[in-house]
């Protein structure tokens, strides 16, 4: 398995690590009725921490198909570059700090790892076009 895959199975397990972190922080304020319920309530605001835990894994799901897209589409290219390595490198690392500090409620630095990871993805993606 090449370098890229085995970051894109990284990122697969911080997904998943997050979606569980966000379905147990709604589990721990509204309850586990609630966790087995259908949901039609509406229900109040989670709290500030769960709130960030689950906005964060929404956030990371807006980006994580179109990271994947690119790194399979490099992969399928058979590009293997410094724009596949070190971006795969900046998207997991950049997603892993803002976790962190989004998390931690730290603004605008939080902005600056979102760019990091973004421009990774950017790098995976543009690889197969400039390495022809």
């Amino acid at each position: 398995m090449s370098f890229e895959l085995t970051i894109l199975a990284g990122a697969v397990v911080w997904g998943f690590i997050q979606l569980v972190a966000a379905a147990q922080a709604s589990n721990v304020q509204y309850g586990l009725q609630w966790a087995a319920s259908p949901r039609d309530t509406e229900m109040p605001p989670l709290k500030p921490i769960p709130g960030r835990i689950v906005r964060n894994f929404r956030n990371f799901m807006e980006t994580f198909p179109f990271f994947a897209a690119a790194l399979l589409l490099a992969e399928f290219a058979e590009v293997h570059s410094g724009l596949t390595y070190w971006g795969a490198i900046a998207y997991l690392g950049g997603r892993i700090v803002y976790t962190a500090l989004y998390i931690s409620g730290i603004p605008l630095i939080r902005s600056l790892f979102w760019n990091i990871a973004t421009f990774g993805m950017l790098a995976v993606l543009a690889a197969p076009f400039v390495s022809r």
